[in-house]
């Protein structure tokens, strides 16, 4: 059973959806850019920030929900595999660097920006590995599993921070922060919760 574990992931035989891809990246640029958009205009930041919760709430619900319920989705991120829902989020190290210097220089609450940094820095090292090494069912199962913990202590402590109405919390909503929550934590958090449901499947690819 160990060896099993350990063992590099097989391809999958099935090729993504070329099409599909499209859309998806697609659909993504216009999400980023329209948080960059709505925060760039001030209008986020009018917001009551429980209701900027829900938003980063419902980033991650819908893209898993699609996948959920369309059969053609479910059968694409199938073909996709865990090396894409892993790799992706590299993007975790540049997001820890922006909440190391708002947070340095007094524009978050200190234990928010030290707990999202932090676990955002390690998860982003943590999915590199795969551009040396090729991942294995227990790399990839050790990774998500952290990676969403990691999500759900963030969010929860900005939440806390957010109803306890500390005004640093309102940094979340200009730029270039706002992208953080509003656009990469909705796109990784479905990642992870995408990647549970293949492995649950045995379905891998390297």
């Amino acid at each position: 059973m160990t060896a099993l574990a350990d063992s590099p992931v097989a391809p999958l035989p099935v090729r993504p959806n070329g099409a599909i891809t499209a859309g998806i990246v697609a659909g993504a640029l216009l999400w980023g850019v329209a948080v960059a958009w709505l925060a760039g205009r001030g209008i986020l930041a009018s917001l009551p920030m429980p209701l900027i919760a829900l938003v980063v709430a419902a980033g991650i619900a819908l893209p898993t929900g699609a996948f959920l319920l369309i059969p053609g989705l479910k059968r694409y991120i199938e073909a996709v595999g865990l090396y894409p829902l892993t790799i992706l989020h590299v993007w975790r190290v540049p997001a820890a660097l922006a909440f190391f210097a708002c947070g340095l220089a007094g524009l978050l609450p200190p234990l928010f920006w030290i707990l999202a940094g932090v676990g955002d820095l390690i998860a982003g090292l943590y999915a590199a590995r795969l551009f040396f090494r090729p991942g294995d069912r227990r790399f990839y199962r050790s990774f998500h599993v952290f990676g969403f913990a990691d999500f759900v202590v963030a969010v929860g402590t900005g939440l806390t921070f957010t109803l306890l109405q500390d005004p640093r919390m309102a940094t979340i909503a200009v730029l270039p922060m706002a992208l953080i929550p509003l656009f990469g934590v909705g796109i990784s958090g479905a990642s992870h919760l995408l990647a549970f449901a293949l492995l649950r499947k045995g379905r891998f690819t390297g």
